[in-house]
């Protein structure tokens, strides 16, 4: 029989969460209820989900996703981020690539780390899934004098009325992943 069961895939036999089950349950039902996105979700599993506080009350939803099942998220993000925002209601949902992190070499072996797996284009993914349908256009890092430092990104701001209502939510979601302060703007226009 193919249940919910089959939505969540976590590592190494571990028996997934209350919250993670309610998470494929939700992906179930979207799959079996909207005809939309059943195609779409027929092939397409998690690996996690957890629930956050960000910014006074409120609550966000942060779904893990296999990398090689990225693309293919991104294809429904949009649809599939709506739909599920409307099951978990009151709660930002934000789907992230599961990316790991490996320590660098030892001296003198010949292995090589791939870029990809460095802590930096760790952070720099995360980011990207983070503020996703919002692309990137820029970066600005502040130092301050007390040594604390602080990332300006600037999002696309033809986005603007998609992921405006979230910035607060990424802000949360990626100091609780990465550890670091960021700020999300929209680039002021100077030709308007």
């Amino acid at each position: 029989m193919y249940t919910a069961s089959k939505k969540i895939q976590k590592d190494k036999g571990l028996e997934p969460t209350e919250f993670e089950d309610t998470v494929a349950q939700a992906l179930f039902d979207l799959e079996n209820g909207n005809q939309e996105l059943k195609s779409d979700l027929k092939d397409l599993y998690i690996n996690s989900a957890v629930q956050m506080d960000v910014a006074g009350n409120k609550k966000a939803v942060v779904i893990h996703v296999p990398y090689r099942l990225r693309k293919s998220f991104r294809k429904i993000h949009v649809r599939l981020v709506r739909e599920l925002e409307k099951k978990f209601s009151g709660k930002d949902v934000i789907l992230v690539a599961t990316r790991r992190i490996m320590r660098p070499p030892k001296k003198g072996s010949a292995v090589v780390r791939p870029r990809s797996r460095t802590l930096t284009a760790v952070h720099e993914g995360i980011l990207e899934d983070v503020v996703y349908p919002a692309e990137i256009v820029g970066k600005r890092i502040r130092y301050r004098l007390d040594g604390s430092k602080i990332m300006k990104i600037f999002l696309e701001p033809k986005e603007r009325n998609n992921t405006e209502y979230k910035l607060e939510t990424f802000t949360g979601v990626y100091r609780k992943l990465c550890g670091k302060d960021v700020v999300f703007e929209y680039p002021i226009n100077e030709n308007a």
